[in-house]
């Protein structure tokens, strides 16, 4: 028996808003930008009815992502429903419209984490790897966060384009007094698998990045956790076909993913009840073609391209 068959509900809800975003990142694995609702997205009455039922679950811990969480109107209902609930909240976002009215709202809430992408650290890399991003407004997003003392967490996702100001990232998530900094092998999904040929980094620079990651973890001792493993999407399959997650990913439309790597959809929580997709997530992982899948994408990294070409499980009955 498997850690997650002894929990009647998810430890973590990883809930995507919405694929719409204002940025169109190089490197998203989402397929988010610009104008890019997923069709059939939960409207505002709909998110709050789940927000309840993960509440009544008693899930412990909510991360509202997108695309980007803050252009979804309801975006602060959600949390605020969630936190006064006791759920403690992760809010991952681009920065670029988090500012001091947003920071003093999720104050007042158990947020365990607001995680904030700095993609470089040089406003000419920024734009190339976040076209109409501003650097300067992800830097006052992370100053809003620590004013009113929130947790600030930091992540960076490697390219060819940007993995050289790795370093200087780091030194500048440590100024902003951020208590984690994250990253790890660029996924070969959604925008980044059209554009791997262009953004792929080199074995070299994959290289030297580990070097200076292991070098800071050193230097920084505790003064800020650097998370970089498991490094690559196959070595993270490795460890869920050992030990499922107790995680559930919810897609902007309400539909349950069984892993962000991997195609399968198990269930739709507009059709059914959050304990209902539970007991069917847990079952995609006895499923025959999840795990003869998980192998396949654990050899060919190139497999994980179809991460995002949705496909729904016999056992999902959606």
């Amino acid at each position: 028996m498997t850690k997650i068959d002894q929990l009647r509900a998810p430890l973590l809800v990883t809930w995507q808003l919405t694929r719409n975003c204002d940025l169109a990142c190089v490197h998203c694995c989402t397929d988010s930008a610009p104008g890019k609702r997923l069709p059939g997205e939960l409207d505002a009455g709909e998110a709050m009815q789940l927000a309840h039922e993960i509440i009544a679950n008693q899930v412990p811990y909510v991360m509202l992502c997108g695309g980007e969480p803050l252009v979804v109107p309801h975006f602060l209902d959600v949390a605020e429903a969630l936190g006064a609930a006791g759920v403690q909240l992760k809010i991952e976002t681009n920065g670029q419209q988090f500012d001091a009215r947003i920071a003093e709202r999720l104050s007042r809430l158990p947020v365990r984490s607001v995680q904030i992408s700095l993609d470089a650290d040089s406003d000419d890399v920024y734009r190339r790897q976040r076209p109409g991003g501003s650097l300067a407004k992800a830097h006052a997003a992370c100053e809003a966060v620590r004013a009113v003392n929130l947790p600030l967490e930091i992540t960076f996702a490697p390219t060819r384009l940007n993995i050289d100001e790795i370093e200087a990232v780091i030194d500048r998530a440590r100024t902003f007094g951020a208590f984690r900094f994250n990253t790890g092998k660029l996924m070969r999904i959604g925008t980044a698998a059209r554009l791997w040929n262009k953004l792929e980094p080199s074995d070299e620079q994959y290289r030297h990045m580990l070097d200076v990651l292991r070098r800071q973890a050193t230097a920084i001792e505790h003064s800020m956790e650097l998370c970089y493993l498991p490094f690559s999407i196959e070595d993270g399959l490795q460890r869920s076909f050992q030990e499922p997650p107790a995680t559930m990913l919810v897609l902007p439309d309400g539909r349950v993913k069984v892993t962000a790597a991997l195609p399968y959809v198990c269930a739709d929580l507009r059709r059914q009840t959050l304990a209902q997709a539970w007991e069917a997530y847990r079952g995609a992982w006895r499923d025959s073609e999840v795990l003869a899948d998980v192998h396949h994408a654990i050899a060919d990294a190139s497999l994980h391209s179809r991460a995002n070409n949705w496909k729904v499980l016999a056992l999902a009955n959606v």
